[in-house]
């Protein structure tokens, strides 16, 4: 299971922190990531972290703005957004895949979803 917290609305070049605590069969995730769906668009990638290692992912669009991180004693990933701008307005969803061989990139390739969070940016 994956729940999110942490969205809100705020100004353009604000920030706001998301958090996806997991519980169950962590031990089973390879890879956490996020991805956002914005009204009348696809589900898009944003960021991917190994759960156990170092690499990290990100969207271009999100690069040098956004930074994935997680806390494996608490079995929580974060996503820190930094000069938020009124295009990363979205639902943002937490995703956690248990395979090592599928695309980071394709939602389709993750076994496991968070309800969602809103993050609304306004200019």
């Amino acid at each position: 299971q994956l729940v999110e917290s942490g969205g809100g609305e705020v100004q353009a070049g604000g920030s706001l922190r998301l958090s996806c605590a997991a519980s169950g069969r962590t031990f089973s995730i390879y890879t956490m990531g996020w991805f956002r769906q914005a009204p009348g668009k696809e589900r898009e990638f944003v960021a991917a972290i190994r759960y156990r290692g170092s690499s990290t992912n990100y969207a271009d669009s999100v690069k040098g703005r956004f930074t994935i991180s997680r806390d494996n004693a608490k079995n929580t990933v974060y996503l820190q957004m930094n000069s938020l701008k009124p295009e990363d307005t979205a639902v943002y969803y937490c995703a956690a895949r248990t395979s090592p061989f599928s695309s980071i990139y394709d939602p389709t390739y993750y076994n496991y979803w968070g309800q969602g969070t809103q993050v609304t940016v306004s200019s």
